[in-house]
């Protein structure tokens, strides 16, 4: 298991490995669960309070479904710890990041001032997402930002 490199949470790490979404649905005690392509994240919505960490793997850097599970999981007001593991690369962390991840545990690690720079590079975005900024459209129109 890739080591957490990155992490935007202030609460406990948890150190529970993260079991299958199959798996999941037949155990009362996991508090983490491991998305792999090919999963729907929607499986777990009914769940989303007992879970602490939704692992979400990618195991390609041109495999974009983990980005979409993330957005599904905050959209439906997941608040845990979301974590993108495996093929994390540093032209990807920011738009990852802005889709919900708040932690990253790249197979390779990142190179420390390349992944900061990536996270500051954009000041201003286009698409609404679930961090929080509103888009610049939405800020020169004064349209109101949902919470």
């Amino acid at each position: 298991m890739a080591e957490v490199q990155f992490r935007f949470r202030d609460d406990e790490p948890v150190s529970d490995p993260g079991v299958t979404v199959d798996a999941f649905g037949d155990q009362s005690n996991a508090a983490a669960v491991r998305i792999e392509p090919g999963d729907d994240a929607r499986d777990l919505l009914p769940h989303l309070g007992r879970i602490q960490l939704i692992e979400v793997n990618f195991p390609v850097f041109g495999d974009g479904r983990g980005s979409s599970a993330a957005r599904i999981l905050r959209e439906a007001g997941y608040t845990g710890e979301l974590r993108a593991v495996g093929e994390v690369l540093v032209d990807q962390i920011a738009f990852m990041r802005r889709c919900g991840f708040d932690s990253f545990a790249p197979d390779i690690p990142l190179n420390a001032a390349d992944a900061e720079a990536a996270f500051s590079r954009y000041g201003e975005v286009y698409q609404p997402t679930t961090d929080g900024r509103a888009p610049i459209w939405a800020s020169r129109h004064g349209v109101p930002q949902r919470a």
